[in-house]
């Protein structure tokens, strides 16, 4: 009787030390993997970066036939990265695809005309802004009937997919304008051409590099656009490395050399101080 009990509380002290070492094994095995999911979620743990461009904006960025891009946001995109160490690899980021594009990881950072706004902060997180532009409106160039945002009343204005511009008319100011959908600026810009909208609506750089012979800005421009550096929620360290690389591009020089390369044929004012920063936290 006194061997099977102790038999019996053998057993039991084995069973016990069996599952305090599956405990243990798991809670080992869980160790790297933590790890692993919280490893590389900042720009400044990866070896290089993918980067979100508009494709379709002159001045600002284009593809052209052979795959590279070019333009002012290009520029500063490549400042930044090259500020960061990180070699750089660009992919068109259609503004309909920006957020998705950062929180799946499809781009580790965009620089695509992405102004900064309260509902986007809900996704993303920004860094910068790098430049504050200015809302303004694009007509054919024998309009004359519009002078000012209000001239849009019962007009056709075009409506960019994924863009806030025509909200900042329609809703925000209440005018009455009939909304013409496309999926990006340069359609847009083709229909005002083609008399299938009167008007096209948005940031002021924009519209300087679409600007042609055939269209003029009305230079009234009506509010303030922060284009901001779109990161992942919750890269504080790579925001931070952002913002100072941004400050660094203002201090030395070269943000004032980009904007007069890009736009100083425009006409428009352009602004070389830092601009005000948003909190990376």
């Amino acid at each position: 009787m006194v061997t099977l009990t102790r038999k019996r509380r053998a057993g039991r002290g084995e069973g016990r030390l069996r599952r305090a070492a599956a405990v243990a094994l798991v809670a080992a095995a869980a160790i790297p993997l933590a790890a692993s999911c919280g490893a590389g979620t900042s720009i400044l743990d990866k070896d290089s970066l993918v980067i979100g461009v508009k494709p379709d904006q002159p001045g600002l960025g284009v593809k052209a036939p052979d795959g590279k891009f070019s333009g002012f946001d290009i520029d500063v995109a490549s400042y930044v990265a090259g500020k960061l160490g990180k070699p750089v690899r660009f992919v068109a980021a259609p503004s309909s695809e920006r957020e998705k594009m950062l929180m799946n990881g499809s781009a580790d950072l965009v620089v695509a005309t992405y102004s900064i706004t309260p509902e986007r902060k809900t996704k993303v997180s920004f860094g910068g802004p790098y430049y504050v532009a200015h809302q303004d409106t694009l007509v054919r160039g024998g309009e004359g009937g519009v002078t000012n945002v209000r001239d849009l009343r019962d007009r056709k204005l075009c409506q960019v997919t994924g863009s806030n511009s025509w909200r900042r008319v329609k809703e925000e100011r209440k005018i009455p304008v009939t909304l013409v959908p496309s999926a990006s600026y340069s359609e847009c810009v083709r229909d005002l051409k083609a008399g299938t909208v009167d008007a096209v609506s948005t940031d002021d750089l924009i519209l300087a590099g679409f600007a042609t012979s055939g269209t003029k800005i009305v230079n009234a421009p009506f509010s303030d656009e922060r284009y901001g550096v779109g990161i992942r929620t919750g890269d504080v360290d790579g925001c931070e490395a952002v913002n100072k690389a941004i400050t660094e591009m203002y201090q030395d020089g070269t943000a004032k050399k980009l904007l007069q390369k890009w736009f100083a044929k425009s006409g428009l004012a352009l602004s070389f101080t830092v601009p005000q920063f948003e909190g990376c936290g």
